[in-house]
């Protein structure tokens, strides 16, 4: 597989250096775009050729996660993308959400960096 392209939907300045640092260690080949406004996500996916893989978090200023998820799973150009939740929240609602909206896959945010580095590992297998 060449160079992984992964959309990245998340506000959060640590976790998107830690992510990439993780992608980085794991001497993974990819590029990640980042977009840190949920409203910009959309507009963003229509008018640049689809990643491999997107990954969101759901707590994201300016349009909800959960909101971006089916408006991305509604898109006929973008359903079939492989997509990961990657978010703070536990919550089974917000888990049994993810899924009948279409995500592969819902993840709680590690916090440590063999965490990081298995959430790496899934997003590859995503892409894949």
């Amino acid at each position: 597989m060449g160079k992984i392209r992964i959309l990245l939907i998340e506000d959060d300045a640590d976790d998107i250096e830690l992510l990439k640092d993780a992608f980085e260690q794991n001497r993974i080949d990819c590029r990640i775009d980042v977009i840190t406004e949920g409203d910009k996500a959309l507009p963003y996916l229509e008018s640049n050729d689809p990643p491999d893989v997107i990954v969101m978090d759901f707590n994201l200023p300016k349009l909800h996660g959960r909101e971006i998820l089916s408006l991305i799973r509604a898109s006929e150009n973008l359903s079939e993308i492989p997509l990961m939740v990657l978010t703070t929240s536990a919550s089974q609602d917000d888990m049994r959400y993810a899924f009948s909206m279409g995500a592969d896959k819902f993840v709680t945010k590690p916090n440590t960096i063999q965490g990081f580095n298995t959430t790496v590992e899934a997003i590859i297998s995503l892409a894949q």
